[in-house]
């Protein structure tokens, strides 16, 4: 089969009534509390009482000994809560808000594997609160509902039918199950003490600090504390730093030992959590020449600068040399900043200029290959964001509120420009609940979702690994090697490294073999293979990174041959220098977002990343590690989409459709919910019917087709450690997408996916039928985008024309305080059908039911 032209656009879709309507809608997704474990009820109740007991007078203790010349707030104390890890949703039942008892933070037991600790703010006048709890669920029953009342009457009926023998009557009577108060929660419970900064401590265990030492602490403040913590910090002779605010936390930076840090929390109620403040990212790369003068003039003489309104790249990292000749045509001097003056802008280390040529150029090989003249579509800012190594490099700062400061200084000078932020900046040290966000990564979600519809793409590195590489734990190594913050965050594009480069031919490095095969992950890419479902797929693509190469014997090198050909940052002492790893990778990826705005500068943020993850495949290389001619396992593809993400993207893919491969964009916006009382609940839902090529599809018949759907939206954050489990989340809110299936009538499609339309005698199954998508529901629901591939035959796909989006919760809709629920949140959809084997034109009557000036009437059964 020849190889089809890409040739025509995509299809697009914003806020079209035609193809869409709403609903109100309701989860049908209800979660049932488990039961109460079975305890031996007077055992387990003293052995509450008595720890409960030891943890309130040693809290009494401290009560007594808090220094009114330095005491602020409220006085209370803390108790850290100990359960075994599938039983952690009793945690939502720690606190009351009228007692203003509150959940601080979670985490994994540094001991017991299988256990998992909570600790909770009680103020002074709640101090019983606890102990009366489990009194309660010692002497006291819950009051039996009218059904169980009728039911218990039955059974009484009939063993007194059954049994003549009064004293098996009584017998029976008394093992009837009674319903002890306080049960949910009490029955789960294995331990409470005194809350200590330990159990305020959520990084990792072997990072706190020892012997006195003074160290910087990154202080998670409960909400409306900083004042209070700033005039207690003040008094205890703590410095502090700079903060950043989240909806329901504050962060900020303090110096201290533990010890002054225990007088905070005894003589104050400020703070939620405790980690350490993460030192500066550090990049040490083997700079080497390939290099020729001659080439420079060349492409300096063919290369045209990009107009006076071009999208940017706005690149955050050392600074970039502007008067590097290749730089300089994209790149005016106006455009470079520094987060702090005294850092001067110019590029102090060579990394920024590296991604800066990357950036403007892709790979510059290539480009000094070519013979004709090279546009520069896109141009390129600079953020000086890291300071030189004079400039106390061991001083941590709180990366959050620098990037904020970073991002904010070209969009003060030039407001109107549209601009994609890159970054490959990362720390060494990742999070100790893997995938847990951080005030850095929270911050870089926060830029994202913007304010008043102004929202952000910023584009980030799945971080490197450091350490010696070896041929013989090549992707072992990376499956453990865990991405590194703040790549994290929900709403950032993640890219990892994967590499084509294996030719070596360099005669220094005769005989010395490529470590990753042609196609597969490049050997210091990060995954987030080890971490815990709930969180997002990382990376989200792979892009070329470079290879590394070994001689059987010693530790791999990264090589010239098996690099990328970029801009050195002292054109004096040589113009070009190569580079490879994650930062190489995520300069491409922003080469070719900078590309798509360019040609669509009206898309959202949102749907250029959602266009770039959708091009995204996995190459051969990749799926050889899995048999994929059997069904896979659900393990298998797991570590598939969190080794490589969705696999690597294809600008020509992203931009253009074919007759037999086409893609539906749809830009739209809902309302997810609503007040009803005190109770928020979902309100609206999406249904899109799609103009669909239906005639053209049930033609093909038996046909093999391909459909995918990608969902991309930004949330906003609320970060802590109570986002550990369902309640308490860290995402504002989150969407869904659903398909119609078969024979399913539009009615029944709603049904299936909206309570609110659901009529009284049907019931919506709780099994999920995924019905050929190859990852399903579970694995393609973490984090804010979301991309699926549904196979089948074509007369299958003609009967699947709609899909819905819909809302499920967030904090939005738990924390009624906040008043979020009433606004609107944007996505970007986008649908693509391609008949891989036949050569078809279903393109054409999807065109032309778009550019129909009648509307297409679809009509849509409801039933509210």
């Amino acid at each position: 089969m020849s190889q089809r032209s890409r040739s025509l656009p995509h299809l697009y879709l914003r806020n079209n009534p035609r193809f869409r309507s709403s609903v109100d809608y309701t989860s049908p997704r209800s979660v049932n509390a488990p039961p109460p474990l079975n305890r031996n009820r007077i055992e387990h109740a003293a052995k509450l009482e008595l720890a409960i007991g030891e943890a309130i007078t040693k809290a009494r203790q401290q009560l007594e000994s808090r220094l009114s010349e330095i005491a602020v707030g409220q006085p209370g104390f803390y108790l850290e809560f100990e359960v075994t890890k599938d039983q952690a949703n009793a945690f939502e039942n720690l606190g009351d808000k009228r007692k203003k008892i509150e959940l601080v933070a979670v985490k994994p037991s540094p001991d017991q594997e299988d256990t998992v600790k909570a600790t909770v703010f009680v103020p002074e006048s709640a101090t019983e609160f606890f102990e009366k709890k489990v009194t309660q669920y010692r002497d006291e029953n819950n009051k039996p509902s009218k059904k169980n009342t009728e039911k218990k009457l039955a059974i009484l009926t009939l063993l007194i039918l059954a049994y003549t023998s009064l004293d098996r009557f009584l017998f029976l009577l008394l093992v009837l199950p009674s319903h002890p108060k306080n049960a949910a929660l009490i029955t789960r419970l294995e331990n409470v003490e005194i809350g200590t900064v330990q159990s305020l401590f959520t990084d990792d265990p072997a990072l706190f600090p020892q012997n006195g030492q003074s160290i910087w602490w990154e202080v998670w403040l409960r909400h409306g504390q900083l004042e209070d913590f700033q005039t207690i910090a003040q008094r205890l002779d703590i410095l502090t730093k700079s903060h950043i605010d989240f909806p329901e936390k504050t962060v900020t930076l303090a110096m201290a030992n533990v010890e002054k840090m225990k007088q905070v929390l005894q003589n104050s109620d400020t703070v939620a959590e405790l980690r350490i403040a993460k030192d500066t990212p550090s990049f040490f790369l083997d700079m080497k020449l390939i290099e020729q003068e001659e080439w420079v003039e060349d492409l300096w003489n063919r290369t045209l600068p990009p107009q006076d309104d071009a999208v940017a790249v706005c690149l955050l990292d050392t600074g970039v040399n502007w008067r590097h000749k290749l730089i300089k045509p994209g790149l005016d001097i106006s455009d470079l900043h520094t987060c702090d003056p005294s850092w001067k802008d110019h590029d102090h280390h060579g990394h920024g200029t590296q991604m800066a040529g990357l950036i403007l150029y892709s790979d510059l090989y290539e480009a000094l290959q070519t013979q004709g003249d090279i546009t520069l579509i896109h141009r390129l800012e600079s953020v000086k964001f890291l300071p030189p190594s004079q400039f106390k490099p061991n001083d941590p700062e709180l990366f959050g509120a620098i990037t904020e400061q970073a991002v904010s200084l070209p969009e003060i000078q030039n407001h109107k420009r549209k601009r994609i932020f890159c970054m490959a900046v990362t720390s060494e040290q990742p999070s100790p609940n893997y995938g847990t966000p951080s005030s850095w990564s929270a911050a870089i979600d926060q830029l994202s979702f913007g304010e008043d519809n102004f929202k952000r793409l910023i584009i980030i590195s799945a971080g490197n690994i450091r350490e010696d590489i070896f041929s013989s734990d090549y992707l072992t190594r990376n499956d453990v090697a865990t991405i590194e913050n703040p790549s994290q965050a929900w709403n950032a594009l993640v890219v990892g490294a994967y590499t084509e480069k294996v030719n070596i031919s360099h005669p220094d490095f005769q005989g010395w073999q490529p470590i990753a095969p042609w196609g597969d992950l490049s050997p210091t890419s990060r995954t987030s293979v080890s971490w815990e479902n709930q969180w997002p797929i990382r990376p989200d693509i792979v892009c070329e990174g470079g290879n590394y190469a070994s001689d059987g014997e010693n530790p791999a090198q990264s090589i010239d041959d098996l690099s990328l050909l970029t801009t050195y940052y002292r054109p004096d002492k040589r113009f070009f220098e190569s580079m490879s790893d994650t930062s190489c990778a995520t300069a491409l990826a922003s080469y070719m977002a900078a590309r798509i705005l360019s040609e669509h500068p009206k898309y959202w943020p949102e749907t250029i990343r959602a266009l770039i993850v959708h091009s995204a495949e996995w190459t051969i290389a990749m799926k050889a590690h899995f048999n994929f001619q059997k069904k896979l396992k659900q393990s298998d593809k797991k570590t598939l989409i969190r080794r490589y993400g969705y696999g690597v993207p294809d600008l020509e893919r992203a931009l253009k459709s074919s007759n037999s491969d086409l893609t539906l964009i749809i830009e739209d916006q809902l309302i997810p919910f609503q007040k009803d009382g005190s109770v928020i609940k979902t309100k609206k839902m999406n249904l899109h019917s799609l103009p669909w090529p239906k005639e053209k599809l049930e033609q093909l018949g038996e046909a093999k087709v391909e459909l995918r759907v990608t969902l991309s939206y930004f949330i906003e954050p609320n970060p802590g450690e109570r986002g550990y489990k369902r309640k308490h989340h860290y995402a504002s809110y989150g969407l869904r997408f659903e398909v119609k299936r078969p024979l399913e009538t539009d009615q029944k499609f709603q049904n299936r996916i909206n309570k609110a339309t659901r009529e009284e005698e049907e019931h919506s199954s709780s099994s999920r039928e995924e019905d050929n998508w190859f990852l399903g529901s579970q694995l393609r629901s973490q984090g804010s985008l979301h991309s699926d591939i549904w196979t089948g035959t074509a007369a299958d796909l003609a009967s699947r024309g709609m899909i819905g989006v819909y809302p499920v919760g967030g904090w939005w809709k738990e924390q009624t305080q906040e008043e979020r629920h009433d606004q609107p949140v944007r996505y970007t959809l986008i649908v693509t059908i391609r008949v891989p084997e036949i050569e078809c034109d279903i393109y054409t009557p999807v065109s032309n039911l778009i550019s129909q000036d009648t509307p297409t009437n679809i009509p849509i059964e409801t039933a509210i």
